[in-house]
């Protein structure tokens, strides 16, 4: 008899995308729809959380029913209803997680709560396959981290940022140089097309530390375009995005890799928004061929936030028929050991 597929819709919400995606046996996507609020945010140079919130309203039920339509399926076919609980602001989580509960009662189909950062990492699962031990480097808009995963589902976090997450450092080094919203891949491009460079700082902190810190490298570069401002000189963009970009791959790279060797990672997974980063990419791609480790990172679909990570992560509480009450409530600060252990459903 033939097995039934496991199909989860799944809902995320946690900061200016209005995501719904519908993910078979956690790594066939069969939809994934988003609604884009770049536009929206681009003209205050950052995301607006009570516009976000709305704009989320606004737009929930036409993603549920375009998702629905594109995967020429009904309630009925599904087998879970999934959403991203935290962390995130909020205001957008609440438009998430009532969306989905409703859902859920209305179906009474299980219903799972997700952790944001499990699924930019089980997004890389929807095009890789996933050995273990392996370290993960999570690099987005609101978190640095470095997780040693032992086993599937296992999260234990090694290191993180002490202030700027590494997204948000260039987008506000992005705002200095006056580039569009988000300043990422502007600083990101203009560091690759550059001739030349200025020399930035890196934050290494103690010797044994996998944290990192990323506020002095943001205040070297304000103080540096501050001066030439009151000379009256003229800096170079490119020269000053490739100084701030080439520190910012030094101390991931070299951190990321001493983790991998200190314990004996099969594999560096990148994840996050800030994975679509072109010269990060490349740096680890050199470093993990030259120490002879597998690296993989998700296509570019799958970096940014999007709800088929969400549904491949819910996978793993599907596995454990570990599912969540309806009693949820959205945890902007929740932890992802926590979650992954049943501590926090």
């Amino acid at each position: 008899m033939k097995k039934q597929p496991v199909r989860i819709l799944a809902i995320e919400t946690s900061c200016d995308e209005t995501a719904v995606a519908i993910v078979e046996d956690g790594k066939h996507v069969l939809v994934n729809q988003i609604s884009s609020q770049m536009k929206t945010h681009e003209q205050y140079g950052g995301v607006v959380p009570e516009i976000a919130s709305r704009q989320h309203v606004e737009s929930m039920t036409i993603i549920l029913e375009e998702a629905l339509q594109k995967a020429k399926l009904s309630l009925t076919d599904l087998s879970a209803i999934a959403v991203t609980k935290g962390p995130g602001l909020v205001g957008s989580l609440l438009v998430g997680v009532t969306a989905a509960k409703s859902l859920a009662a209305a179906t009474q189909l299980p219903f799972i709560g997700v952790h944001h950062i499990a699924g930019h990492i089980y997004a890389n699962e929807l095009e890789h396959e996933l050995t273990y031990p392996l370290i993960a480097l999570v690099v987005s808009g609101g978190h640095t981290e470095l997780i040693y995963m032992k086993e599937r589902g296992s999260f234990e976090i090694i290191g993180q940022t002490r202030d700027d997450a590494v997204g948000e450092a260039y987008d506000k080094v992005g705002r200095a140089l006056q580039l569009p919203y988000p300043g990422g891949p502007h600083i990101d491009r203009l560091a690759m097309e550059a001739d030349g460079t200025i020399e930035l700082p890196r934050a290494w902190l103690e010797p044994d530390s996998y944290d990192f810190s990323f506020s002095g490298l943001k205040s070297a570069v304000m103080s540096i375009l501050n001066q030439a401002k009151m000379k009256g000189q003229t800096v170079e963009p490119s020269h000053v995005a490739h100084g701030f970009q080439a520190s910012v791959i030094d101390v991931l790279s070299t951190k990321a890799m001493r983790a991998a060797e200190q314990y004996g990672a099969r594999q560096l997974l990148l994840a996050g928004g800030v994975a679509a980063n072109q010269g990060l990419r490349q740096a680890l791609t050199e470093a993990c061929a030259a120490a002879n480790i597998p690296f993989v990172y998700p296509s570019m679909a799958y970096c940014t936030d999007n709800a088929a990570m969400i549904g491949a992560a819910a996978f793993l509480k599907w596995e454990q028929q570990a599912f969540t009450g309806l009693d949820m409530k959205a945890e902007p600060l929740m932890s992802l050991p926590e979650w992954a252990e049943g501590q926090i459903s």
